[in-house]
Formats: structure tokens, sequence, C-alpha cells
């Protein structure tokens, strides 16, 4: 099975993006990470999506905020099924 696209919004000096990035790394998600700080860019897709904060993981459809880690469990799982 390939893994599925899922993107991280962050900031530089954001913990709750770290723990994102950490949970993923432990589940075996490959993930693309854009942060905010390092590109205008991803700062203005952010704000288009309608989020105002990082962490934002993206999974398939679903955005989550902040690091909800059943949130983003079940969002994996949806994925695989």
């Amino acid at each position: 099975m390939s893994n599925p696209t899922v993107i991280i919004y962050t900031s530089t000096h954001c913990v709750y993006c770290k723990k994102v990035k950490s949970f993923l790394a432990e589940q075996n998600v490959a993930f693309e990470e854009r942060n905010i700080d390092l590109d205008e860019k991803y700062a203005e897709e952010l704000w288009n999506s309608g989020m105002r904060s990082v962490p934002v993981t993206v999974i398939g459809e679903r955005k989550i905020l902040g690091f909800n880690q059943t949130e983003l469990t079940r969002a994996l799982e949806e994925l695989k099924a």
C-alpha cells in the first residue's frame, strides 16, 4: 500500500507541530511539511483554507487543527480503508 498524502502546515517554534510530526513518524506515515515561517505561499494557502493557526494536518479531505491524536488516527484509518 502506498502511503497516504499527508500535509502538515507548521511554524518554526510550534510545540504542537513537533508533536504531530513525531506522531506521524511513529506511525510510519510519510508527510510533506509546509512551514509558514519559511515560505509565504504556505501561509497564504493556510489563510485561504480558512485556518488561522498551526498545526493543521491535511489527510485526504480532512483538516485537523492542533495535535488531536484521536482525530489523526481516525483520518489515517479512513484513508487506509
